[in-house]
């Protein structure tokens, strides 16, 4: 399978990054503690099977939009196989426009069945994920807000990315020259 994610600036990255850090210093799940080195705060588009010439195509457009202002608009969490915390992001037109492009690309070349139905326009979630588990209620109870940093408020997504789950590769894509 193969995401299709984009990268923060430099700053929305060093908070993130900050963020897993104190959850991870308190105990809470965190992203910190994944150790690939393909690990880094994302957003995360869509993913498909293969990404096909039809599909990097429309990707290459995608990626001449970039960089892309978004801003932050709080904390959330999900209950879903897992529970997840993140910061979600605020799905102004300019961002709903870029994922529905990437979601058109995949649904153009890839079956049905492979798409996630999470990442459907109407259904997505604009979100960076600071800690996830499997343990169903984690976060909880907790008083997560007051262990975070302020979230920065608005930032630039910089870089699209694909990462491969069955090699562990990531693919930088960029735009048609």
């Amino acid at each position: 399978m193969r995401t299709v994610e984009l990268l923060l600036d430099e700053a929305a990255d060093a908070a993130v990054r900050e963020a897993w850090r104190r959850l991870a210093d308190a105990g809470l799940p965190s992203q910190a503690r994944h150790r690939s080195p393909t690990n880094s705060p994302h957003l995360t588009l869509a993913s498909c099977p293969e990404l096909t010439a039809p599909i990097r195509w429309e990707l290459a457009e995608v990626a001449a939009a970039l960089p892309l202002p978004v801003r932050f608009d709080g904390l959330i969490r999900f209950e879903r196989p897992t529970s997840v915390l993140a910061w979600s992001l605020e799905l102004d037109s300019a961002l709903a426009d870029l994922h529905r492009r990437v979601w058109e690309a995949v649904v153009s070349d890839s079956p049905p069945e492979t798409l996630s139905p999470f990442h459907e326009p109407g259904r997505w979630s604009p979100h960076i994920t600071l800690g996830r588990t499997r343990r169903t209620g984690a976060f909880a109870g907790r008083r997560v807000p007051e262990l975070l940093p302020p979230f920065p408020l608005s930032v630039h997504l910089t870089t699209l990315r694909s990462f491969d789950t069955e090699t562990g590769t990531l693919e930088f894509l960029t735009a048609r020259t």
